[in-house]
């Protein structure tokens, strides 16, 4: 099996937003990291656009929770956190996707926690006719994973560093 993932990020109910790949750093039953290095390639299919990403990053994509985190690093140091609340993370042979719910959390750097996107996540709640349930599990999940960050809980206490120099 290829170490390369291509990772997709969807809309609801299942609309290409964009993608890029990755290096599958550790794989288990929950959660899957992923090594995204400098200079990778985003096709970002809602704006037809290619952006190419000037840096590293841990990303985590959880199989059985709401949301996805890219650490960013810089000299073996997470700098900064960009957390989506979505969907639980499909795996299917080398592609990963998630919905993304448009909601964010976020640490910038040298910053505090943030969420972002609310306005987002409201406007398209209606453009992609999100079903109450999905919109208030958004929710729920967003509180979830504040708490979670909150604790220090994993991904978010740094336990992967090791994982950087293999």
């Amino acid at each position: 099996m290829s170490n390369i993932l291509k990772i997709k990020a969807l809309k609801f109910p299942n609309v290409l937003h964009y993608e890029w790949e990755g290096e599958i750093l550790e794989k288990t039953n929950n959660y899957i990291l992923v090594l995204c290095k400098s200079g990778r390639k985003l096709i970002h299919h809602s704006k037809n656009d290619v952006y190419t990403i000037n840096n590293t990053s841990i990303e985590y994509f959880s199989l059985k929770e709401w949301y996805t985190a890219a650490m960013e690093v810089e000299e073996g140091v997470v700098v900064s956190t960009y957390c989506n609340i979505a969907m639980p993370s499909v795996l299917n042979l080398n592609e990963l996707s998630f919905i993304d719910l448009d909601l964010d959390l976020i640490k910038r750097k040298n910053k505090n926690w943030e969420v972002i996107d609310e306005d987002e996540f409201e406007v398209n709640s209606i453009k992609y006719q999100y079903p109450e349930e999905l919109k208030n599990e958004a929710l729920k999940a967003l509180e979830r994973l504040k708490q979670k960050v909150a604790k220090g809980s994993f991904p978010f206490n740094n336990e992967f560093n090791s994982l950087l120099n293999k």
